[in-house]
């Protein structure tokens, strides 16, 4: 009997798929990642030769939800490999360091550490609240507070967590401003 209720909910039940102006409408973000992803793509492509830009990501004491947004920039969807951007496990490799979370007095030292270990100049960017401002924690007494407060910061990208898209156009102004010095 219950396989007849499945039957009957599979063909008569609530359809999940979205109608396709629906879909375009939410698309709309997915064009301008593309359009940023372009800008991105030209400036690597001058400032580093045809070489990708190598990013180092830093976990300074977040609650990981920056490093979820971080994660969807390398999956199939938004595919940051295609403009040239490439995380790497070494900050010794590494071009532009992500910093997230609020620098915990645990991690002070290990941030400072990574950060001299990257070859200079490197182009530091805070992700998130807590990265920039110290967020919810900035008077706890486990927190150092925000990433200018242990190493130089060059480009703040706030949210909570910030979208992919925002991270995107958080490199582009780090690219744009360090293209200009």
């Amino acid at each position: 009997m219950k396989i007849f209720k499945l039957i009957y909910l599979l063909v008569f039940g609530k359809k999940v798929t979205e109608k396709r102006k629906k879909f375009e409408e939410k698309n709309q973000s997915g064009k301008e990642f593309d359009v940023i992803g372009a800008e991105v793509q030209q400036i690597i492509k001058k400032l580093y030769n045809g070489r990708s830009l190598r990013i180092r990501a830093v976990d300074a004491g977040s609650t990981n939800a920056e490093e979820i947004e971080l994660t969807a920039l390398n999956n199939a969807y938004y595919d940051i490999d295609r403009f040239g951007l490439s995380f790497v496990a070494s900050p010794r490799h590494a071009d532009m360091l992500f910093v997230t979370g609020p620098v915990t007095r645990n991690l002070e030292n290990a941030l400072r550490t990574t950060y001299e270990a990257a070859p200079q100049p490197c182009i530091v960017v805070a992700v998130g609240d807590g990265a920039c401002t110290g967020g919810i924690w900035k008077d706890s007494y486990a927190v150092v507070g925000a990433v200018d407060q242990v190493i130089p910061v060059h480009v703040r990208i706030p949210g909570d967590p910030p979208t992919p898209t925002e991270i995107l156009r958080g490199i582009l102004t780090a690219l744009k401003t360090n293209n200009s010095q």
